[in-house]
């Protein structure tokens, strides 16, 4: 029997609509005619010397108790921007903000982060409390790009502040992995800093 197609032809979708939808991020990334698959992701590591990160958690670390993440604004300000913005002091890649993306009707919207490196980019998805259909969002967001972009393998990564979560979208496969693996802040800074500057830098594209 014929699966039951999610999106309707005559309909436009945001990206934020893929957030909204009552449906499993499979079956979603399917009318994209891309496949899920939930794995460990080898996400590449920087070689650069990343000392000073110990400032950076321990400030997180001590403002924490004291801030309340009750909303995604909150999450970005004090959880997600001291990061990215740490990560710009290391490896001065470009970064925007709510970057305007239209590919059609149901590939259209705004990328919260779009981190960019030479040839290499990465995404980021900041939601406030549903990892979940985040990511959903987010892989939706990296088949919009790869619309446009020559590379056949393009990360992306969404958080809620406090947790991270990554994803590879690899074109000439046609699917998504969605990393099995969640960093934690402030705890995994350090490794989940080394890993976005190792994307940008491009470190083990073949």
């Amino acid at each position: 029997m014929a699966k039951m197609k999610i999106l309707q032809e005559d309909k436009s979708y945001t990206f934020r609509s893929y957030f909204e939808l009552p449906y499993e991020a499979d079956d979603i990334l399917a009318e994209f005619n891309f496949a899920l698959i939930k794995a460990h992701l080898s996400l590449p590591q920087t070689n650069q010397d990343l000392k000073e990160l110990s400032a950076l958690k321990q400030r997180i670390e001590e403002t924490l108790p004291f801030i309340s993440l009750s909303n995604e604004t909150a999450r970005r300000e004090t959880l997600v921007s001291p990061i990215l913005l740490e990560v710009i002091r290391y490896c001065h890649c470009q970064m925007r903000i709510e970057y305007p993306l239209a590919i059609n009707n149901k590939l259209k919207g705004n990328l919260d982060y779009l981190l960019r490196l030479n040839h290499n980019f990465l995404v980021i998805e900041a939601k406030n409390d549903d990892l979940t259909r985040g990511f959903t969002q987010l892989a939706v967001e990296l088949i919009a790009l790869s619309q446009i972009q020559e590379s056949s393998v393009l990360y992306g990564a969404v958080t809620i502040g406090n947790v991270w979560q990554f994803g590879k979208l690899d074109s000439s496969q046609k699917q998504i992995i969605q990393d099995i693996n969640l960093f934690k802040i402030p705890g995994d800074v350090d490794i989940l800093v080394s890993a976005i500057i190792g994307i940008l830098q491009g470190v083990n594209n073949l």
